[in-house]
């Protein structure tokens, strides 16, 4: 048994060591052109409107008078880096070294992109969604090639391990601090619009990552077995999966009829389980990625 579980586990190894080398150029290329658009958004939309949206980015905003930007993000960078070794290890520092370095250059380099394309600034919304979709679509594609731009994205780590909260938690703890910071420093309503920031960003993010969905994965549960099962595969021309399952209050044994359809061919599905069982339960969900070859007309013990 020992044995089977350290070869289980080497192969495990080896698959996640092929997933990080596969395509390693690619992905450097990618975290490149990110990092770009990212910092041409920081100094085109956010540096000179004063919208504080949380981050090393932030920091660097309310601290302007002070101290350069780029090299503010720069200083901080590096001291969450050197946190990150001690506190998360070695592995986890990797994939931020290289974001961490290159974002704060990037800044520098573009600090004078005002000059070149001049935007009007009085429509602080407009600047507000086309910024948020830019800087989302940025770090969506850093974190999709598996790397960080570094700040706080890795304070976000170290405060989810030392405090037992979730990412998510832990974002709400820093970046809503650095947000309310420049709510002091810009005024409140700068904050407002901070918040629409986040919240662009957050669905850019997901988006990027996981894809925009053009399925959906379709769950039925009817009395109507047979002819649900009929129409989906003879008339629509769909694979699909009948999930054996067993009922939580009745204890009744049953199953599930699960397929993947294009979202322009859903109302078919729908309207057609609504002419067979009118009373029959679906239960549609996003499908993002469906690779392979789909093999219909299946059993899938539960």
């Amino acid at each position: 048994m020992k044995l089977f579980k350290k070869i289980k586990e080497k192969r495990k190894e080896n698959v996640l060591q092929l997933v990080e080398k596969t395509h390693l150029l690619k992905r450097y290329f990618l975290l490149v052109i990110a990092v770009g658009i990212y910092a041409v958004a920081y100094n085109l939309f956010f540096y000179k409107n004063n919208i504080v949206y949380g981050g090393a980015s932030g920091i660097s905003i309310i601290t302007q008078n002070l101290i350069e930007p780029s090299v503010m993000i720069f200083i901080l960078n590096v001291f969450f880096l050197v946190l990150s070794f001690f506190l998360l290890g070695k592995k986890q520092t990797l994939d931020s070294i290289v974001g961490s370095l290159l974002y704060p250059i990037f800044v520098k380099l573009t600090a004078n992109i005002g000059n070149y394309i001049v935007i009007d600034n009085s429509d602080l919304l407009l600047i507000t969604i086309i910024g948020g979709v830019c800087v989302g679509f940025a770090s969506g594609i850093v974190f999709k090639s598996g790397f960080t731009t570094g700040g706080t994205d890795i304070l976000n780590q170290i405060v989810s391990k030392c405090f037992k909260v979730s990412i998510g938690t832990s974002m709400l703890m820093t970046d809503g601090l650095i947000v309310l910071a420049g709510g002091f420093f810009f005024g409140w309503t700068r904050v407002l619009y901070a918040l629409i920031v986040l919240y662009i960003i957050n669905i850019m993010v997901d988006k990027v990552v996981l894809g925009i969905s053009g399925s959906k994965a379709i769950y039925i549960t009817t009395d109507a077995d047979d002819e649900v099962c009929n129409y989906l595969l003879n008339e629509l021309k769909l694979g699909i999966t009948l999930l054996e399952t067993r009922g939580g209050y009745t204890n009744k044994k049953d199953q599930i009829i699960m397929c993947v359809v294009p979202t322009i061919d859903y109302f078919k599905v729908s309207e057609g389980i609504e002419q067979i069982d009118p009373k029959a339960v679906v239960l549609v969900t996003d499908a993002y990625q469906t690779s392979g070859t789909y093999r219909g007309n299946t059993r899938t013990n539960r």
